[in-house]
């Protein structure tokens, strides 16, 4: 099955909704990532046929399906917000779109529900109804009903974004192996980066309702093209440094390190550190080295996480493995491998040599 989006635009009340989103799958899982208000539900929509677009058009397995109707398609859509039948048992819940379809038969429809059941883990609970079910249950449930009819097309738009980690963590594992067996196209939308991370499939980064960028999101963590795409693959978010050429190095809150090519003297810069990139301590040859202040740190089982006051006000956070009761007012000294950081134009490119393939 392929999925092609080509050129789709929305507008609405003088805003863009979504810009010229043109992406292609031939099948499988393809990731959404970006921050709200980026256009994954908007573009997920039109795929649905739920939102016709100003421009462009979809098509699926090779038809052009932009003015079908949503009941004219072949395709299944989980929000974020869980929605079940409250009246119907879990069963019920999962055979409603199968009892619909005309083209599935009637006699395998309880066997297509066992099965689903299982896979998603609930197969124990399908005389219940949601209201006797927790929130990852009822997820799990609504998740089911999706699968249970084979679709060209699966959207699933955040859909662990409101339970617990562990439930995240358990269920992210469990859709992953799904997704690897699905004859289908899967669009799965995400604001966390390490969602996208963990299912490494093509990942399509969007802001603002354009296309950032797209690949391997590994490939992308170690060598972002952007700013902005560097941030959304960073999670916590990246420490951003004031930086300025100066005799072929970059000079950054009073230490330096080679610049990644050449650039012209007196250009500003900005310094991407990732949180857990930093440390605290000594700095060894080669190392930056920034005095800094503790100002707050959060233990969190196997990590701390120190925030930092550098000199002329500037904020760092140290992502640090074990737990370290640092206190407020504390002096510290920040570290920093130059060969681990990003370093971008004013215009939010990476500048180029390397600089950052490990990061």
């Amino acid at each position: 099955m392929t999925l092609v989006i080509e050129g789709v635009s929305v507008r609405r009340r003088g805003e863009v909704w979504l810009d010229d989103i043109r992406l292609e799958s031939s099948g499988g899982l393809t990731t959404l990532l970006g921050p709200m208000t980026a256009g994954k539900t908007t573009l997920m929509r039109v795929v649905a046929g739920l939102l016709p677009p100003d421009a462009g058009r979809v098509v699926v397995g090779g038809r052009d399906v932009t003015g079908v109707s949503v009941r004219r398609r072949s395709v299944a859509f989980v929000y974020q917000r869980f929605i079940n039948y409250p009246s119907l048992t879990v069963y019920e819940n999962i055979a409603s779109p199968l009892r619909l379809a005309a083209d599935f038969p009637k006699r395998e429809v309880d066997g297509r529900v066992r099965e689903v059941a299982e896979l998603m883990g609930i197969g124990g609970l399908l005389d219940r109804r949601p209201g006797e079910l927790s929130g990852g249950q009822q997820q799990r449930t609504a998740i089911a009903r999706a699968l249970a009819r084979p679709v060209d097309v699966l959207l699933l738009d955040e859909p662990l974004a409101n339970l617990d980690f562990k439930l995240r963590e358990q269920l992210r594992a469990d859709l992953k192996r799904l997704f690897r067996d699905s004859p289908g196209v899967v669009l799965y939308a995400t604001a966390d980066p390490n969602e996208a991370l963990s299912f490494a499939a093509p990942t399509v980064v969007l802001s603002q309702g354009r296309v950032r960028h797209r690949g391997d999101p590994a490939r992308v963590y170690a060598e972002p093209p952007t700013l902005e795409v560097a941030a959304a693959l960073s999670d916590p978010p990246l420490n951003l440094l004031p930086g300025v050429v100066r005799d072929g190095r970059i000079a950054c809150l009073g230490a330096s390190f080679p610049a990644p090519g050449p650039l012209e003297p007196g250009r500003e810069v900005v310094v991407a550190v990732r949180p857990h990139q930093v440390g605290l301590g000594r700095a060894g040859p080669g190392l930056l080295e920034f005095p800094a202040e503790i100002r707050l740190a959060e233990m969190t089982g196997g990590a701390t996480f120190a925030h930092l006051l550098l000199e002329g006000g500037t904020h760092l956070v140290a992502h640090l493995p074990g737990t370290h009761p640092y206190q407020p007012g504390e002096p510290a000294v920040a570290v920093v491998d130059p060969a681990r950081v990003f370093v971008f134009g004013e215009d939010g490119a990476r500048l180029p040599a390397g600089v950052g393939a490990h990061g």
